[in-house]
């Protein structure tokens, strides 16, 4: 009887670890190839100092009080992330997928937005001052009216994913 129980529960056992090692095959395998969803990472308050994370997909990661000074993350998957009071001067966000993220209170100053997706972003206090926002999509952004009146004067050009105007986006005709 006690023989019966030990063998069941080793029984048990081995079908765990089979499973632990299953997945830990399909998970490595998508990560070889490709086909694994985005683990979402956090480097908050990091200092990113001329990074290049192009083409990456961080969405849902965490980037609060980061420095990404002059960092390139021209089209990187960034919808949803957190980068709320980071410092993106001189960033290269040219093509990214900045949709529903929060940039809260973040130093997006001199930094290149061309063709953008900014999609439902939340911009509370946020700077955007000489950045290049050629293209980029502002549908639905959440931002103070004196910043938005600031980019109106240099808006311009077409997203060529969204397919829509800065200029629409942003309501400058309004």
């Amino acid at each position: 009887m006690v023989r019966t129980h030990i063998l069941d529960y080793c029984r048990q056992q081995i079908r765990c670890l089979f499973q632990i090692v299953m997945t830990i095959v399909i998970v490595g395998a998508g990560l070889v190839w490709g086909n694994a969803a985005a683990i979402a990472e956090d480097y908050t308050k990091d200092v990113l100092i001329r990074v290049d994370m192009s083409g990456k997909d961080l969405r849902d990661s965490q980037f609060n009080h980061t420095n990404l000074r002059e960092s390139n993350l021209s089209n990187t998957n960034l919808h949803a992330v957190n980068l709320f009071a980071a410092n993106l001067e001189f960033v290269n966000l040219s093509g990214a997928d900045l949709s529903f993220a929060t940039l809260e209170s973040a130093r997006i100053t001199d930094a290149n937005l061309s063709n953008a997706n900014l999609e439902g972003a939340y911009t509370s206090n946020a700077k955007f001052d000489r950045s290049n926002i050629e293209g980029a999509d502002f549908t639905d952004v959440d931002m103070r009216d004196d910043v938005r009146k600031d980019l109106c004067k240099v808006a311009s050009g077409v997203n060529s994913k969204t397919g829509r105007t800065t200029r629409e986006t942003l309501f400058c005709d309004y």
